[in-house]
C-alpha cells in the first residue's frame, strides 16, 4: 500500500459516528478541512495582532494577501464587487493553505477530493445566482443574452450560453481537483523509483539520481501549482461575481 499512489488520497473514519443511517464520521479530510480553517486563521490573527508601522514578515505577507485579493476584485469585478472580498480572500486563503499543507509529509490534500471542490464551487456559482436575482430580479437572465447578436442567431447563443453557465461549477471544481490529484501521483510515483532503485545496489542508487532530481523538481512546480491553483480559483470567482453584479456587461 505504501507504494500505491492513490493510497495517499484514501479517506479513512477516525471517529465513526452514525446517526438515523447516516454516516456523520470524523475523517482525516475532516481533521484537515478543521487544520486548514485553523491554520489560516491563525496566520492571519497572529500576523496582524501587533500591527505596526514597520511590518513585520508575517504582517508583510498578510498585508500583501490583502491587498492582491483586493485588486483582483477591483479589477475582475469593479469597486461594487468590494462587497464580496471576504468571500473571495477566505477562498483564497482556505484552498492556497490547503494546498501548502498538501505538501507536507504525511498529510492529507484536502483539494485532492471532487467533493470538496465541487462544494466549493457550487458556493460560487450559487452565491453568484442568488445575489444576481436579489439585485437585479430578472434582468439577471441577460448573462445568457449577449449584445450585438442576429435575431436568427440568439436562440443559439442562448442555448450555449446556458451550457456555458452551468459548466461553470464542473469546470471550476475539476480544474483545482485534477492538478492537485495528478501532481501528487506523480510526485508519488518519481518518489517511489528512488526508493525501489536505492534497494538495488550501488547501481540502483546511481540509477535513482535521475528520478530524486526529477522528484525535487516536481516538489518545487508542485508548490507554485498549490498558488497557481488558488489563485486561479480566486480570479474565475471574481470574473463570474461580476456576471452577478454587472449582468449583460451592464
Amino acid at each position: 500500500m505504501s507504494n500505491d499512489p492513490t493510497h495517499q488520497f484514501l479517506v479513512q473514519k477516525i471517529v465513526p459516528i452514525e446517526i438515523g443511517g447516516i454516516d456523520f464520521s470524523f475523517t482525516n479530510a475532516s481533521l484537515f478541512m478543521v487544520a486548514t480553517v485553523a491554520v489560516a486563521a491563525g496566520f492571519l490573527y497572529f500576523s496582524t495582532a501587533n500591527r505596526g508601522l514597520i511590518p513585520t514578515r508575517m504582517q508583510s505577507v498578510a498585508e500583501m494577501s490583502y491587498e492582491f485579493i483586493a485588486s483582483m476584485l477591483r479589477e475582475g469585478a469593479g469597486s461594487h464587487g468590494m462587497k464580496f472580498f471576504p468571500m473571495v480572500f477566505s477562498l483564497f486563503m482556505f484552498i492556497l493553505t490547503a494546498n501548502l499543507l498538501g505538501m507536507m509529509p504525511y498529510f492529507f490534500t484536502i483539494t485532492s477530493q471532487i467533493v470538496v471542490t465541487f462544494a466549493l464551487a457550487l458556493f460560487v456559482i450559487g452565491t453568484v445566482v442568488v445575489y444576481g436575482f436579489y439585485k437585479h430580479g430578472f434582468h439577471f437572465l441577460q448573462i445568457f443574452v449577449p449584445s450585438g447578436v442576429p435575431g436568427a442567431l440568439l436562440p443559439l447563443v442562448i442555448m450555449i450560453e446556458v451550457i456555458s453557465f452551468l459548466s461553470r461549477p464542473i469546470s471550476l471544481s475539476v480544474r483545482l481537483f485534477a492538478n492537485m490529484l495528478a501532481g501528487h501521483i506523480t510526485l508519488k510515483v518519481f518518489a517511489g523509483f528512488v526508493t525501489s532503485l536505492s534497494a538495488l545496489g550501488a547501481l540502483g542508487i546511481g540509477g535513482a539520481i535521475l528520478p530524486l532530481l526529477m522528484t525535487v523538481a516536481l516538489t518545487g512546480l508542485e508548490f507554485l501549482v498549490a498558488f497557481l491553483q488558488a489563485y486561479v480559483f480566486a480570479v474565475l470567482t471574481c470574473m463570474y461575481l461580476n456576471d452577478a453584479i454587472h449582468p449583460g456587461g451592464h
